[in-house]
């Protein structure tokens, strides 16, 4: 569960970035965060992370209280978060099996656990035949999914998905939103940022609007024309 509580963010350059911003996501929903540029989606973001920290307000990420967090704990609470970003973020001289496995040995799996989960999680986004491939031998869709599948490998509670589609053309896109929509439908989390409005409709989703630093609208199937719900 995620929980902002009043949340204001300045910048050490005097830039407001989030204004009092009030916010919840409860396990297992699938919710849209929409917005302009420079609204204030990166920073929610970031704040959730732990990337930065809140000027003022009260944070709570899957039982972390952010507020107080030891700089110790901060690696187990992004532990239970499953980031997929725009770029994809692959390690080219790495195979689609390495670049999972990868992400499973920085936290101490097992070879064992290598072997059970990365093909389950490479079925699930549609790549179980490619995992010996190397990023430069896919498609952009294709990375993505690999991205995701590298978000999903570790089992997090969350999915938070940073304009995923940004370099993809519009059917490759409906295609890894779907995907993602499955992922949700099978028990995590999932928060999509992203500005592309012809694609937010084409889901009955909840839709939370951010504009100049203030959640503007929050709506279940509302229909998001870039500024309004």
């Amino acid at each position: 569960m995620i929980r902002l509580i009043d949340v204001y963010k300045e910048y050490d350059n005097g830039t407001k970035a989030l204004k009092g911003v009030n916010m919840r996501i409860d396990d297992g929903e699938f919710v849209f965060l929409v917005g302009p540029s420079g609204s204030g989606k990166s920073t929610v973001i970031k704040l959730i992370t732990g990337e930065i920290a809140a000027t003022e307000g009260r944070l709570m990420v899957n039982g972390y209280n952010l507020n107080n967090i030891a700089p110790r704990q901060i690696p187990y609470m992004r532990r239970t978060l499953g980031i997929i970003f725009q770029d994809f973020r692959l390690i080219e001289k790495k195979t689609v099996y390495e670049n999972l496995a990868f992400v499973m040995r920085a936290i101490g799996a097992s070879n064992r656990e290598l072997r059970r989960r990365i093909p389950y999680v490479l079925q699930l986004v549609g790549l179980e035949q490619k995992a010996d491939r190397y990023p430069g031998q896919l498609s952009g869709g294709e990375q993505q999914r690999v991205a995701i599948a590298r978000a999903l490998v570790n089992n997090p509670s969350m999915i938070i998905a940073d304009e995923p589609t940004g370099n993809l053309d519009p059917q490759r896109s409906l295609e890894i939103m779907m995907l993602l929509e499955r992922i949700n439908e099978l028990g995590t989390t999932v928060l999509v940022v992203t500005h592309e409005e012809e694609l937010v409709n084409k889901f009955t989703k909840r839709v939370v609007a951010i504009q100049d630093g203030r959640i503007i609208s929050d709506e279940t199937g509302g229909y998001y024309n870039g500024e309004k719900i």
